[in-house]
C-alpha cells in the first residue's frame, strides 16, 4: 500500500468522481484510476461501486477505508504542524469559517493581529452558512467554525464567545419604537424581511405565528443583517436579527433595535471545533487572540 494509493483513494471519496480528485492532486484520471484498482487489487476488495454513468459509492469496505485514510492524512498533516514547531517555524495551515456578517463586523481586528504575529501561516478564510459551517467541522475541512450556539450539536466542542440577543430592526421613527413591550402579535402587522425558509431560525418564527394564530406577509428574504437593515432603511419592511449588543456599524444607520428577551433568550457566537482535535500552538493562538481582541 503505496501513500499516493490512499491518498488517491481519499480524493475520490471525498468529492465522488475520479476527474475531481485527478485534478485536485495534480494526476491524471487514468492514473488515479490505476492506484485504485491496485488498491483494490491488495486489499482484494471493491471500494467503490457505480450508480448509473458517473455516480460513485463507497461499498462497506470502501467506508471501512475512507475513515482509516482520513485518520492517516489528518495523522499527517498534525506531524508536519508538530515538526515544523520543533524546529521553531511557526507555519502550517489554518482554514476557519464564519457567516458574512460575523466576518464583517467582528472578525476583522483578531485576524489582523494573529497575522501579524503569524505571518506565515497559510490561512483560509470562507464566508459560509451556519449549517454549511457545521458539516465542515464535522468532515474535517475546518478547523474552527463561528456560529450561534443554540444549533451546535453535542458531539462538537464549542467555546463562548461573544452574546448576541434577539432584535426587531425598523426605521427611526416606525410606529413599533413607540411601543413599550413588543409583542408577536404587534409584529405581524408589519411587511417581514427574514431569513431564507431553509433555516432553523426562520421555521421556529414562522411556528410562533402560526400558533398564535398571526397573520403576517413576508415581503423579503436576507441571508444577512447587513442586507436587511439596507431594506428596512428603505422602509420595505421591518426585520428579525440576533445582533451583537452595541455593534458601532449598525448604530450609524437610521435604525431602530427593539429588544426581544422578553420572547427569545440570549444566544452566544461560539468558537467551534471537533472534539478530538489537539491544537497545535499556531492553532491554539488563533483563538487566544479572538478572545483577547474586543
Amino acid at each position: 500500500m503505496e501513500w499516493q494509493q490512499i491518498l488517491g483513494f481519499y480524493h475520490v471519496a471525498k468529492l465522488g468522481s475520479f476527474t475531481k480528485a485527478a485534478n485536485t492532486t495534480f494526476r491524471t484520471q487514468s492514473a488515479i484510476s490505476q492506484q485504485i484498482k491496485n488498491l483494490e487489487e491488495e486489499l482484494g476488495c471493491q471500494l467503490f461501486e457505480r450508480i448509473g454513468k458517473r455516480k460513485l459509492r463507497l461499498t462497506s469496505a470502501g467506508n471501512r477505508f475512507f475513515k482509516f485514510s482520513e485518520t492517516i492524512l489528518e495523522r499527517h498533516a498534525s506531524l508536519i504542524d508538530e515538526i515544523n514547531e520543533i524546529k521553531g517555524h511557526q507555519k502550517g495551515r489554518l482554514r476557519v469559517a464564519a457567516p458574512f456578517t460575523t466576518l464583517f463586523h467582528l472578525f476583522p481586528l483578531a485576524l489582523k493581529e494573529y497575522i501579524k504575529q503569524f505571518p506565515n501561516v497559510e490561512l483560509t478564510i470562507l464566508d459560509r452558512s451556519q449549517l454549511y459551517i457545521l458539516g465542515l467541522i464535522k468532515n474535517g475541512d475546518i478547523d474552527f467554525g463561528l456560529v450561534l450556539e443554540s444549533i451546535v450539536p453535542k458531539d462538537l466542542k464549542a467555546l463562548r464567545w461573544k452574546k448576541v440577543r434577539t432584535v426587531v430592526i425598523t426605521p427611526v421613527g416606525h410606529p413599533l419604537a413607540k411601543v413599550k413591550r413588543v409583542t408577536l402579535k404587534h409584529i405581524g402587522k408589519y411587511p417581514l424581511i427574514l431569513p431564507p425558509i431553509n433555516l432553523k431560525y426562520r421555521s421556529s418564527l414562522e411556528e410562533r405565528f402560526q400558533k398564535l394564530g398571526i397573520d403576517y406577509h413576508i415581503v423579503m428574504e436576507s441571508s444577512n443583517v447587513e442586507l436587511s437593515s439596507l431594506y428596512v432603511e428603505m422602509g420595505l419592511g421591518i426585520s428579525f436579527a440576533t445582533v451583537v449588543k452595541d455593534l458601532p456599524e449598525l448604530k450609524k444607520r437610521k435604525l431602530a433595535f427593539l429588544p426581544m428577551d422578553h420572547l427569545f433568550k440570549p444566544d452566544y457566537i461560539v468558537v467551534v471545533m471537533r472534539k478530538d482535535k489537539t491544537l497545535i500552538s499556531y492553532k491554539d493562538a488563533f483563538v487566544k487572540i479572538l478572545f483577547e481582541i474586543v
